[in-house]
């Protein structure tokens, strides 16, 4: 269905959109926050054309990335920060005030009114050697301690504990993160975030008043969804073309907002023009009122190889021979291979349960090219020619090597 299309711009994600304007707020964790919502509406934006619903968690792929980042040099470094919308502020700075937002969310978490973790970890081969320094920069900003395991020999039972804590980590919603075969004899460093969320609605709906109702689809036709209803004082604004509302959770630290345009065909025109700063300004005109509120109940799984759209959003060379992560080794021995992320979420009655988890799968630049494989199985078109004359002497096609001729 194209529901989450329309309320998948939710978020504890969002939610940092109203805090990256407030006056307490540390000057430089306000440019950190906006970098990071902006990065999270441009790469929306690279996947908003992909079939069906979609669900992921920006700040998750921020994180595993902006500690990746730490170890990048060169024009790796200035790419990976334009392309991730990292703030112009010194590199060591950033990541110290990074680490800072990690710890208040989970400060935050950590008071009861609801769930809230963010966990970061480093999967580092066995004797490869990586530099204190970076090493240091990553546990105490991060929180992310390196733990050696084997990919050289046994790489499977490494994925295997890779994915077990990346299921611990987030309750066991986000399962198989790494899939067989990603990672090999090659890979070095695997950077893991996962990050877990549930909180209850400050106004739960009350299941009893849940009904089916009709949710119309992008091309017209009609599918009965459990809906559920309420009436109470929201955030609400509206223009000509779309509604926007915000739900709280429990100790109004953290809202979803829903944006809803009011054509049902509308979500594609909708997406054309978001972005961080328009949303700002949405959520500059909330004002609480009172809102008949129906929203469908929805549960979700989504899952993405990004190496292919960060490379394209202005970090390629972080996927090639020509990276530069000496940050880390000393050298410039490793790239990006892949960056996989998977998020799931649960909204219902009761409130929203919502993980995600981003792995950066980092391998050796092997020296020299891979020889190329010529492989004739298929028909193929042949020649004798006199090296001399260069005379073609005989000319012909193969179509099936085991024919009646031979």
């Amino acid at each position: 269905m194209e529901i989450i299309k329309q309320l998948t711009l939710i978020t504890v994600l969002l939610a940092g959109m109203t805090n990256s304007v407030k006056a307490d707020i540390d000057p430089n964790q306000q440019i950190v926050v906006a970098g990071n919502n902006k990065f999270a509406l441009e790469l929306y934006g690279k996947l908003e054309n992909q079939q069906d619903n979609l669900f992921l968690s920006p700040y998750s792929i921020s994180t595993a990335l902006a500690m990746t980042y730490a170890g990048a040099r060169g024009q790796t470094e200035k790419q990976m920060a334009e392309a991730l919308c990292f703030a112009p502020v010194q590199n060591e700075q950033f990541h110290k005030v990074f680490g800072e937002i990690i710890k208040q969310l989970n400060a935050s978490g950590e008071k009861g009114g609801y769930e809230l973790v963010v966990a970061n970890a480093l999967w580092g081969q066995k004797g490869y050697k990586f530099l204190p320094d970076y090493l240091t920069l990553v546990r105490e900003n991060y929180g992310g301690n390196l733990q050696q395991v084997n990919f050289a020999t046994q790489a499977e039972e490494a994925r295997k504990t890779i994915n077990a804590w990346v299921e611990s980590k987030t309750k066991d919603k986000i399962k198989e993160l790494i899939k067989p075969g990603i990672l090999d004899p090659t890979t070095e460093l695997v950077l893991t975030n996962a990050i877990y969320f549930k909180g209850k609605w400050a106004t739960p709906f009350k299941p009893e008043r849940t009904q089916d109702s009709p949710f119309v689809l992008l091309d017209g036709q009609k599918v009965n969804v459990p809906t559920m209803n309420q009436k109470d004082k929201f955030g609400y604004m509206e223009t000509n073309d779309i509604q926007l509302l915000e739900m709280p959770y429990v100790n109004n630290d953290l809202s979803m907002v829903i944006l809803l345009p009011k054509k049902a065909d509308g979500v594609k025109d909708l997406e054309k023009g978001l972005t961080s700063n328009v949303i700002a300004s949405w959520m500059a005109q909330l004002r609480k009122q009172e809102v008949q509120v129906f929203i469908p109940r929805f549960k979700m799984t989504s899952e993405f190889e990004l190496a292919r759209v960060l490379g394209a959003m202005g970090m390629p060379d972080a996927f090639s021979r020509n990276a530069d992560f000496s940050g880390m080794t000393g050298n410039r021995d490793l790239f990006i291979s892949n960056v996989l992320h998977k998020a799931y979420v649960d909204v219902n009655e009761e409130g929203t349960e919502a993980a995600a988890a981003t792995a950066v799968v980092m391998k050796r630049i092997s020296i020299g090219e891979p020889p190329p494989v010529f492989r004739a199985d298929h028909s193929f078109i042949f020649l004798i020619r006199d090296n001399q004359t260069d005379s073609i002497l005989f000319l012909g096609r193969v179509e099936n090597p085991v024919s009646k001729d031979n």
